[in-house]
């Protein structure tokens, strides 16, 4: 989901820029609507941007010989809805680009669009799907940020495809070396990052279970809803 610095072909990144620009402008609206609302709501959206910009900065070996990283962003997208997630990553990625060099400024649209708009938005899908179907709020709250995971990568195979076709087989040959490569190997961490959301949910449903209800994610009179689900 970091794809380095000048990687993409020009039209490309330019082309994915153009695509994620509309999301990153519109979760701005959604971002100061909120502060405006919610004044108090500024600690933990800070909270959940460093969640991503810690979990996405972490580089671990892959068995391919490249690396992966968790993202982080399901989170943000249950508590603060997928247009604000936009931007928190957005943020996340352009200092890791400038900082850590994990990406660039070329290929930020790209990145953008796989962390910061897909996964968000197909881990939120997710979650509300199994919430509306009755599912124990730690189960969904789990999915989503696995499914937030895996999508990333998933479009980042997309992406990579798209602008390397294999020779013989195509895009659709490109895209299984580059899913295999990626999204296969992605599946542990995704794992591991859908455990790690459910603990920290879990705690917030200790310590800020006010901000919680507001938000919709603990349902207003359940009593049981933090400690069970």
């Amino acid at each position: 989901m970091h794809i380095a610095e000048g990687y993409l072909p020009p039209l490309h990144a330019a082309a994915w820029g153009v695509a994620a620009a509309p999301f990153v402008v519109h979760g701005v609206r959604a971002l100061t609507r909120e502060v405006k609302a919610h004044p108090e709501s500024t600690l933990l959206l800070g909270a959940s941007g460093a969640f991503t910009f810690v979990l996405s900065a972490l580089k671990i070996p892959s068995v391919t010989g490249s690396c992966s990283h968790p993202t982080g962003t399901g989170l943000g997208a249950i508590l603060f809805r997928p247009p604000i997630m936009a931007v928190l990553g957005t943020i996340t990625l352009l200092f890791q680009a400038l900082l850590l060099a994990h990406g660039g400024l070329t290929t930020l649209g790209a990145n953008v669009f796989s962390l910061a708009i897909v996964g968000p938005w197909a881990g939120y899908g997710v979650y509300r799907l199994l919430r509306r179907s009755g599912v124990p709020l730690m189960v969904a709250v789990f999915s989503g940020a696995f499914i937030a995971d895996l999508s990333t990568y998933c479009v980042t195979s997309v992406q990579l495809a798209l602008a390397f076709p294999d020779p013989s087989s195509g895009i659709a040959g490109a895209l299984a070396k580059f899913g295999g490569i990626f999204a296969l190997t992605q599946i542990p961490l995704a794992v591991s990052e859908g455990l790690l959301t459910v603990l920290v949910m879990r705690l917030l449903s200790q310590s800020s279970k006010g901000d919680l209800a507001r938000l919709g994610v603990l349902v207003p009179g359940a009593k049981k809803e933090a400690a069970v689900r």
